[in-house]
């Protein structure tokens, strides 16, 4: 999408914002990391991103439809569906390279993809036909196929939140209940698992869907009932904190995240609505215009996903490679610091190189005259 005046920026902001935190939170050593959401809560950044992920697809898909019509917001989303697809296939051969970089040099951290590595050098064909099919993902690769799914729903998704909320919220419910039963049908390897169930994460998806199409935070909120809500999520939010931070360790079973917990949910939505209250306040978008340059990283959402997986896993490795693995305050910092630079760096080069692309595209449309 191109911006315009219609954009949110308190949108961009918050979607900067969670690319920032899975930046730092996929750094073993990061300082920054023991400050974010997954130090306090159930859930962690994913569960945001991908209700973002909807609330923005919601927004993109009516304004398309509005200016056109729907079978081109159609469309559009099929064609977003092929680009996630082949940001994927770039994101796994990138985790790849820069694994067999890292261990040329003889740096070996936990995070390098060595299994899928070993088999590419075994079985390239075997290997790349695994990657293509979606049963072999890479590390930091493997939440893409998940938005991907996301994106090719949307023409169905969208549309039944503005006529049939409740339906759809139904059907995506019972759809997540069946998820860990229907995971075996997603494709994968022996012995292998799908890092995030689609079918169990569409649950979050589809509830910014609806809060993007059914905007039921601006009409409760305004009545008295907003307050006993407000008071509720609070209360499982600081049940939560207190959970992670004072509480036993609770040894969760893999499905915890991989099938999105109803635990996971809950605590999400309690945030979600509290953050809600601080939006409605203005404060959000306060914070935007502060930092203009935290909505610039969420503009170039797909990019800077990209950017961010190769970042955090040279700085994890490079970082553990410098510590031992054990936590050095001051390198920490440094690492957060630099990888953080980085992907703005990363944002900032975005914008001037696609206006030259589209300069270029629309030169070609026309012949190459320049008037």
């Amino acid at each position: 999408m191109q911006k315009s005046s219609s954009r949110l920026i308190e949108l961009d902001f918050l979607r900067g914002l969670v690319l920032l935190i899975i930046l730092v939170d996929h750094i073993g050593g990061s300082v920054l990391s023991h400050a974010t959401l997954h130090t306090f809560a159930l859930c962690d950044a994913t569960e945001v991103f991908v209700f973002l992920g909807g609330f923005a697809t919601a927004t993109a898909y009516a304004a398309l439809a509005g200016r056109r019509s729907e079978a081109t917001a159609r469309t559009r989303f099929l064609r977003r569906s092929l680009e996630i697809y082949r940001a994927f296939l770039v994101t796994a051969g990138l985790m790849l390279l820069v694994s067999a970089v890292l261990i040329a040099f003889s740096i070996d951290a936990p995070n390098l993809t060595l299994t899928d590595l070993d088999d590419l050098l075994d079985a390239p064909l075997d290997a790349v036909r695994d990657i293509l099919l979606l049963r072999r993902q890479p590390y930091l690769a493997s939440v893409l196929p998940m938005y991907a799914f996301f994106a090719l729903t949307a023409p169905l998704v969208v549309p039944l939140a503005r006529r049939r909320p409740l339906w759809l919220l139904a059907g995506s419910t019972a759809l997540w209940a069946a998820a860990p039963q229907l995971a075996d049908y997603l494709p994968t390897l022996e012995d292998t698992t799908w890092n995030f169930n689609p079918l169990a994460w569409q649950l979050l998806f589809v509830l910014g869907v609806i809060a993007r199409c059914q905007p039921v935070h601006q009409k409760l909120g305004a009545d008295r009932a907003g307050w006993l809500v407000s008071v509720l999520a609070f209360t499982v939010v600081a049940a939560a904190a207190a959970l992670k931070l004072i509480g036993p360790q609770m040894p969760f079973d893999p499905g915890f995240k991989q099938n999105l917990s109803w635990l996971r949910a809950v605590n999400f939505v309690a945030i979600a609505w509290l953050a809600a209250n601080l939006i409605r306040r203005g404060w959000v978008r306060k914070c935007a215009q502060w930092l203009p340059w935290v909505g610039m990283i969420g503009r170039k959402g797909l990019v800077c996903f990209i950017a961010g997986a190769v970042i955090s896993l040279v700085v994890d490795s490079l970082l553990y490679a410098a510590t031992d693995g054990y936590l050095n305050v001051s390198l920490g910092l440094l690492a957060d610091t630099l990888a953080i630079g980085a992907l703005a760096a990363v944002a900032w080069a975005a914008e001037p190189i696609q206006r030259v692309f589209a300069w270029r595209l629309r030169a070609a449309g026309t012949g190459g005259l320049s008037s």
